[in-house]
């Protein structure tokens, strides 16, 4: 986050002598220097402030939008933080800056992939690739390749919860994404290891292994998992020491080889001690139990799982807790204390019942059942099995099962929890209203009550009204009178009185709106971003400016739309033959003829006659 400081070394004598520039540049650094410390919040603030304050430089204002995405991701608001990012990829393309649209890119396409936006996500990863590799930059090529296989990572996690599948055994879409992910990680694994960035290395083979696991080749991901075990221990990062040991013992189960998962366990365990990680060592225990479980060491298992029952109360994890309780009794079961067995089993059904675990419901049930036989205990205390509960599966590795549906389940760390719930409100508000659309009126009343809406004002301002005694002067007749050579005559003041009042509100309705001057796609993209002030521009030819406003605000297809036919060459010559004055107002009425008769009023007989004896032509 230190773009902000090198933005302002680049600025510029007069954009610093600006108050508003240097006061926004002072927000910014100390935006910046609160999202170091860990206050992502305030320092949002103080960003947002730095856009309010407002500035001309375009290296500073791209450096606060890529700072206040990255906060605003941090502090999980993505459709704020995907909205700036955006901001600074529009910024860096008006300026051309190639290496900031490429981490622009990079950036939105983090964001995209978090928001589930997989396609967009992966489109704005290949950019930050292209560019990369264009401009020779290494560093960037392999973040651009970390990226997309992150990208594809998490789609093949998606689309994989659909269902109850373990590692190895998903369907193809699943698996193409896994694949997808698999080759940018191995692509950028190698260019790290080019460039000796051990970290990156320790990132893409943690990566691999996991990604591995999920295909199901748990050979290969004990192999990258190891490396980066030994990665993670040679650059002494604890919390990935951690996670590589946990990843180890879930690749050496699903070997067999419970003895090696038992060992890695157990480091796991130790550190999350260390690290003060309640709820890693609370997940450790449950594996060190279920595992212990599988080399049929009852003993030790129960210990483990009487942790995790402790651990997951302290945290104040239900599901946790029913996982714990299903487990320990299961493990008394299996040392002959069937009472307490029936305990657990019994504390495992009414947390199952409290979370609406139908499936958790029914396999309680059967336990009791089991347990109450064995304990010679009447048949009709059993709690009532549910409905619609699946028959639960009686297979010696039914342990497994059960441990991977629950591991799914587990709802310790929520991301953006309301950002979804809102999402699935929208969706069943639009839902809602598709339903009751469908379920009203027929069409044709529909269509018409719908064209009565769009267009009733529009029929409205287009009537003509018609008063004889309390006319205004229309706009026509002060122009007309205004000028002091050739006077019109009365006959042609009242021809256009009536055209006044007949066109005023309709010639009102269609005026165009005088908006502002259009420029390139680019200048309008950059104009338009908050905490930009507009550059002044001198123009030696104001005039020129002028025209080509109006030409813009006009230059559509509504003028063609209303452009009048040329008159005939008859029509010209017999023009040309009559005075100037009446020449305008014949051009006027042969345009205007057709739609005048469309919406002619009734005009009284008094000033009917009158008309005809001053001018005959307003009569035909």
């Amino acid at each position: 986050m230190s773009s902000v400081s090198a933005s302002a070394e680049n600025l510029s004598t007069d954009a610093q002598s600006c108050d508003g520039g240097s006061m926004c540049l002072e927000l910014a650094l100390e935006g910046e220097r609160l999202c170091k410390a860990g206050d992502c919040r305030a320092g949002v603030a103080f960003f947002q402030a730095a856009i309010q304050a407002g500035t001309d430089d375009l290296r500073t204002l791209s450096a606060i939008y890529s700072q206040l995405g990255n906060a605003y991701f941090y502090l999980g608001d993505y459709s704020n933080a995907m909205q700036y990012h955006k901001h600074d990829l529009t910024l860096a393309r008006t300026m051309n800056d190639k290496l900031g649209e490429a981490k622009a890119s990079g950036n939105l396409g983090n964001t995209l992939k978090v928001m589930g936006k997989f396609n967009e996500a992966i489109q704005c990863c290949k950019s930050h690739l292209a560019i990369s590799r264009a401009l020779g930059d290494r560093l960037s090529e392999g973040r651009a390749l970390y990226n997309l296989g992150n990208v594809y990572h998490a789609q093949g996690k998606q689309l994989g919860r659909v269902g109850q599948n373990d590692p190895g055994h998903f369907p193809q879409e699943v698996r193409d994404c896994l694949m997808q992910a698999v080759a940018y990680y191995e692509e950028n694994l190698e260019l790290m290891r080019s460039l000796g960035d051990r970290q990156a290395m320790g990132r893409a083979c943690g990566n691999l292994g996991n990604t591995c696991y999920l295909l199901g080749d748990f050979a290969r991901a004990i192999r990258y998992h190891t490396e980066r075990l030994r990665i993670a221990q040679e650059v002494r990062d604890r919390a990935a020491e951690r996670r590589a040991n946990s990843n180890l013992g879930n690749s050496h189960i699903f070997l067999g080889q419970f003895e090696n998962a038992a060992e890695h366990y157990k480091r796991t365990l130790a550190l999350a001690e260390e690290l003060g990680d309640a709820a890693v060592e609370a997940q450790a225990c449950y594996s060190l139990g279920n595992t212990y479980t599988l080399l049929r060491e009852y003993r030790t298992a129960e210990e483990y799982h009487a942790r995790h029952l402790s651990a997951a109360r302290k945290l104040q994890d239900r599901v946790g807790e029913g996982r714990a309780c299903w487990s320990l009794g299961n493990a008394h079961a299996a040392l002959g204390n069937h009472e307490k067995a029936l305990y657990y089993a019994k504390e495992h059904y009414n947390i199952s019942e409290q979370l609406g675990d139908v499936h958790g419901m029914a396999t309680a049930q059967m336990n009791i059942g089991d347990l109450c036989k064995v304990l010679g205990l009447p048949a009709d205390a059993l709690p009532a099995p549910p409905a619609d509960a699946p028959a639960a599966p009686r297979t010696p590795f039914n342990a497994l099962r059960v441990r991977r549906q629950s591991m799914e389940q587990l709802s310790l760390i929520q991301i953006t929890p309301d950002a979804k719930k809102k999402e699935g409100e929208e969706i069943q508000d639009r839902e809602m209203v598709r339903s009751e659309s469908e379920e009203g009126e027929n069409p044709t009343e529909m269509f018409m009550k719908l064209v009565e809406r769009c267009q009733s004002s529009r029929m409205d301002e287009q009537r003509a009204t018609l008063d004889k005694e309390n006319r205004p002067r229309s706009k026509l007749q002060r122009s007309a009178s205004s000028g002091n050579k050739n006077p019109p005559t009365d006959s042609m003041l009242e021809m256009l009185n009536m055209i006044s009042d007949l066109q005023s509100d309709r010639m009102d309705s269609q005026r165009a709106e005088l908006r502002p001057i259009k420029v390139s796609p680019k200048e309008t993209k950059a104009t338009s971003l908050p905490g930009l002030r507009p550059l002044q521009t001198t123009c030696t030819r104001p005039e020129d400016d002028f025209l080509d406003m109006i030409a813009r605000v006009q230059g559509s297809t509504r003028i063609d739309d209303q452009r009048s036919e040329l008159p005939t060459q008859t029509a010209e010559l017999q023009v040309s033959r009559n005075p100037p004055a009446e020449d305008f107002f014949n051009n006027l009425m042969r345009a205007q003829s057709g739609r005048m008769e469309d919406q002619r009023a009734s005009i009284p007989l008094k000033e009917t006659s009158q008309n005809k004896g001053t001018n005959p032509k307003i009569g035909k």
